[in-house]
């Protein structure tokens, strides 16, 4: 690194013909950072719903396309009642509309909604029917969504079709498969990012990440600030993306442009 990069902000570093078009999210450590400072892990959740706030603002400012923001997961369900509680309580609290029209976002849902309660259902339907017409970024929500139930429901209608004669078992491919998949409305994500400490993907778009790029952070997600998401991309931006080709192949590539 130059000495000129050594002084630059990393979002005066990030280069905008380069940009990720999908950056998914996996949201972690509320808790830890609650319990790290003697507090409730509600007042994590808490703390952690403004950065959430803030980071689709951030995204939007810099153009990013889609970013896809791991809030709950199907295993999530299986935490303690009153912790579950809290969690579809601040939802339904922070679905505000208002943040979403003035930023001129699109919200989406990915996940099994008919586990959530009507209300939360009712409210997050709302936002979506009046933003649909936004088409600069588009905000998704993973809630009650895990990868391998999204799979599972795509296997189980394919086997139905290929039952009732619908489907030929041979036509089945990749690009059908990722056709009927919920996310199947957004491309897949160029770039994931998890912080927390955790070094996983947790059963988050298993499908969808066969080649992003992963990048993992010690920053508890409430403390997660524009700068560390614009360093995010920055790393994003010096990796070498080949799908299964080689780097010279890249480099060639990129010169025949």
């Amino acid at each position: 690194m130059t000495n000129i990069e050594d002084k630059m902000t990393y979002k005066e570093q990030i280069d905008t013909n380069r940009l990720p078009q999908h950056i998914a999210i996996i949201m972690d450590g509320n808790g830890r950072w609650a319990q790290s400072r003697g507090l409730d892990r509600s007042q994590g959740h808490i703390k952690g719903t403004q950065t959430t706030r803030e980071t689709i603002e951030w995204a939007t400012r810099l153009g990013i396309r889609y970013i896809t923001l791991y809030t709950f997961s199907i295993e999530n369900w299986n935490r303690p009642e009153a912790e579950v509680s809290a969690l579809m309580s601040l939802l339904f609290k922070n679905i505000e509309e208002k943040v979403f029209i003035d930023n001129k976002v699109r919200l989406r849902v990915i996940g099994d909604m008919s586990q959530l309660p009507a209300k939360v259902r009712e409210k997050l339907q709302e936002c979506m029917d009046h933003t649909a017409h936004f088409d600069r970024t588009t905000a998704v929500l993973a809630l009650s969504y895990s990868s391998r139930w999204e799979i599972t429901e795509c296997a189980r209608e394919l086997a139905r079709q290929a039952a009732s004669g619908q489907l030929d078992p041979n036509e089945i491919s990749q690009e059908l498969i990722s056709s009927r998949l919920n996310a199947s409305f957004m491309p897949d994500p160029d770039l994931l990012i998890r912080t927390g400490g955790e070094i996983r993907l947790s059963n988050y778009l298993l499908w969808q990440s066969a080649y992003t790029e992963l990048y993992f952070t010690d920053v508890f997600w409430p403390d997660f600030t524009e700068e560390e998401f614009c360093k995010a991309i920055v790393e994003y931006q010096r990796r070498q993306r080949r799908f299964g080709k080689t780097s010279a192949q890249i480099e060639g590539e990129e010169k025949a442009k």
